[in-house]
């Protein structure tokens, strides 16, 4: 006789293989499926309070709604799991994988997400008031409307100077477009390397042809003019919103 629990037909136990197991509304509370593999599993509304992953295969799992409150994921792997809506309060995700994981809506309160990859991850309306992201791989990450990041992870995303003014470049068609962001010119980036300005001053053009906007056409770019973004967007953590689009690296903007 088994001395592990079952659950809808499934053994659980550590290092169980549990690939695209139906545990929808399962109860798992303190349940030990260290290195298990989960993959594609359903645990949709499952309880998961205090169960130790440590090391489980995820990917592609679905745990919406999911009460992940304790539990201790550390190293495991979450690239492209579903967890909008998951209560992850407290949740041990240290060096984590959750490439491309949708978390909108997550609850991350005091969630250890030190040295985990969130790159392009969906954090949208998520809650990360006291989440510790020392370390943590934010690129590309959608982080708009996500509650109580920390203020110093948030500057660590930053790329754009804070202060005087920078060359910027952008593309245009085959043209590439050299400007100045003056000092007085508000700027932002999200998470990734595409940049905002409220205005620019077109320094040069690098290439044949009317340099044209790719996302407005009565806007162009002509050398020792300045360029006005008629609808600029305050939120920096909307990357294609209002803005003089640019890169701060030509080669960046030459292969945009």
């Amino acid at each position: 006789m088994s001395i592990h629990p079952t659950v809808n037909g499934y053994e659980i136990k550590p290092y169980a293989d549990l690939y695209g197991a139906n545990l929808i509304g399962a109860n798992l509370i303190g349940v030990n499926l260290s290195g298990a593999n989960l993959y594609g599993a359903n645990l949709i509304g499952a309880n998961l309070r205090g169960v130790n992953l440590r090391g489980a295969d995820l990917r592609g799992a679905n745990l919406r709604g999911a009460d992940l409150r304790g539990a201790n994921l550390s190293g495991a792997n979450l690239y492209g799991a579903n967890l909008i809506g998951a209560n992850l309060y407290g949740v041990n995700l240290r060096g984590a994988d959750l490439y491309g994981a949708d978390l909108r809506g997550a609850n991350l309160i005091g969630a250890n997400l030190s040295g985990a990859n969130l790159r392009g991850a969906n954090l949208y309306g998520a809650n990360l008031y006291g989440a510790n992201l020392s370390g943590a791989d934010l690129r590309g990450a959608n982080l708009y409307g996500a509650k109580d990041l920390p203020p110093l992870e948030a500057a660590r995303l930053s790329i754009v100077p804070e202060t005087g003014s920078y060359v910027a470049w952008k593309k245009c068609g085959e043209v590439i477009v050299e400007l100045l962001i003056p000092a007085d010119a508000k700027r932002s980036n999200a998470t990734g390397r595409k940049c905002r300005a409220s205005h620019a001053v077109v320094v040069a053009l690098h290439g044949d042809g009317p340099a044209v906007s790719n996302r407005d056409e009565s806007i162009k770019y002509r050398a020792g003019e300045t360029v006005t973004c008629r609808d600029w967007e305050p939120d920096r953590w909307i990357e294609c919103a209002g803005g003089i689009h640019h890169f701060i690296t030509r080669i960046e903007a030459e292969n945009y």
